[in-house]
């Protein structure tokens, strides 16, 4: 047996690699104590890319296929190994197994709130988190700008830096878009296009590409929540007498000796109101009045109540005495946007009439100095 067929049976002939963990970005073919031979086998399977690294350069790139060694298939190696010993002497070079599959169902998320200004609500905080899936498009490129020389990259020592870029970018065309709050919910696909358009660029110079990216859910601070659970309930309630009415009527119905009750002094009730009217329908001398019956007054005027928006978080609600109190105090000035059960949106202060005069009201000029 000659010295080339035991250096035959003492190097590797087959080269690939099996991948069963699902977060292995890159590996590198282990060698140590071993040589590649001139003429062995590269695998190279469907989903992954062979990075050659000779003598700290990069020198080949080898797609899905299989492939011998050779100089007629490795022309970048011909130039930087000198091949003697008539091409059967082994040569050592890094051999970097990289997996261009996608990474799915990685988390992104919102570690402090977004303050957008919103047309209705004034300015609010928002956060936001969904999914999004990661793939390295330029193998040679991902291996000279993030993995150096590490010999097993997984997902989760680049995640970090990618959800990051993807909340930067979210900060930005979230405040841009201009989307109403209540909005949102409908146009979160495309704020997710525009997301991952923006930030293609920059995930292009680490090699990587971002195929899809989701957004689950954009939610306010409770506070906010708790005033929009408000607002929907007295739209699904409409006309506040009539229900309070309901009410008192479904009350009866529950509670049979209270009900039994009321019924007696609503009944009493409504003799002494028949009597009111008859006797105010006719004169003094039982003849019956030429204009009718007297006229009902109307109902006293409701006191509204106001909250006020401050630091993006709600106060409130308030009477107009109290407003007027902060007003005096300079806890309320001119520009503070407030709210009130039926007004469209947040407003100044200066602009509703109700509140206006509050900052008007001068005192009266002092007395004349004594003779």
């Amino acid at each position: 047996m000659g010295i080339f067929d035991f250096l035959s049976g003492e190097f590797i002939d087959v080269i690939h690699w099996t991948d069963n963990t699902r977060d292995t970005m890159v590996w590198r073919f282990e060698r140590e104590g071993h040589a590649i031979k001139y003429g062995a086998k590269l695998t190279v399977r469907e989903g992954q890319a062979a990075v050659f690294v000779h003598e700290g350069q990069l020198a080949d790139v080898f797609t899905p296929g299989l492939y011998m060694l050779e100089t007629n298939n490795m022309p970048v190696m011909t130039t930087l190994q000198h091949w003697d010993h008539g091409f059967r002497s082994p040569f050592k070079s890094e051999i970097y197994f990289v997996n261009t599959t996608r990474f799915n169902d990685l988390k992104w998320g919102t570690k402090n709130p977004i303050i957008c200004r919103d047309p209705e609500f004034g300015p609010v905080r928002l956060r936001a988190f969904g999914t999004y899936s990661i793939k390295v498009a330029d193998a040679a490129k991902f291996l000279v700008e993030i993995v150096g020389t590490d010999g097993e990259f997984t997902m989760d020592e680049i995640s970090f830096q990618i959800r990051n870029i993807i909340v930067q970018e979210f900060s930005r065309t979230l405040a841009r878009a201009g989307i109403p709050v209540m909005d949102m919910a409908a146009n979160t696909r495309e704020l997710g296009q525009l997301v991952g358009k923006e930030i293609a660029a920059q995930l292009g110079e680490y090699g990587l590409a971002m195929p899809e990216l989701y957004i689950e859910n954009i939610s306010l601070p409770p506070a906010v929540e708790q005033v929009m659970d408000k607002r929907s309930s007295m739209g699904v309630i409409g006309n506040l007498n009539e229900y309070m009415q309901f009410q008192a009527a479904e009350a009866l119905g529950r509670d049979g000796a209270a009900g039994a009750a009321l019924q007696t002094g609503l009944g009493a009730g409504l003799g002494m109101q028949i009597g009111q009217q008859a006797a105010s329908a006719q004169g003094p001398w039982g003849a019956r009045t030429v204009g009718g019956p007297a006229a009902i007054p109307p109902p006293p005027p409701v006191e509204h109540v106001w909250h006020v928006a401050e630091n993006g978080q709600t106060k409130g609600p308030f009477s107009k005495a109290a407003m007027g109190r902060m007003a005096s105090d300079g806890a309320l000035t001119r520009e503070s946007l407030v709210w009130t059960p039926g007004q469209d949106g947040w407003m100044a202060a200066e602009d509703v009439a109700e509140l206006a005069q509050l900052f008007t009201v001068l005192p009266p000029p002092p007395p004349p100095p004594p003779a």
